[in-house]
């Protein structure tokens, strides 16, 4: 997993969630789904990155 990736994924998470909070403050339905499809898709990767990681370090690969 790399810094950069890691750190692309958390900005459109955090990002979805400040989207989604200003749609749910102004009564914007329309913001909110754009706010909520950001932060699943940025949380989405991020575990999808984490997943690859872990299969890239093979079995027994980790700490003792």
């Amino acid at each position: 997993m790399t810094v950069s990736r890691t750190i692309k994924n958390q900005a459109r998470t955090m990002k979805g969630r400040i989207t989604e909070e200003l749609g749910r403050v102004t009564g914007n339905r329309r913001l909110q789904r754009r706010g909520r499809t950001d932060r699943v898709s940025g949380s989405l990767k991020q575990a999808a990155e984490k997943a690859k990681g872990a299969f890239r370090r093979g079995p027994g690969s980790g700490p003792r």
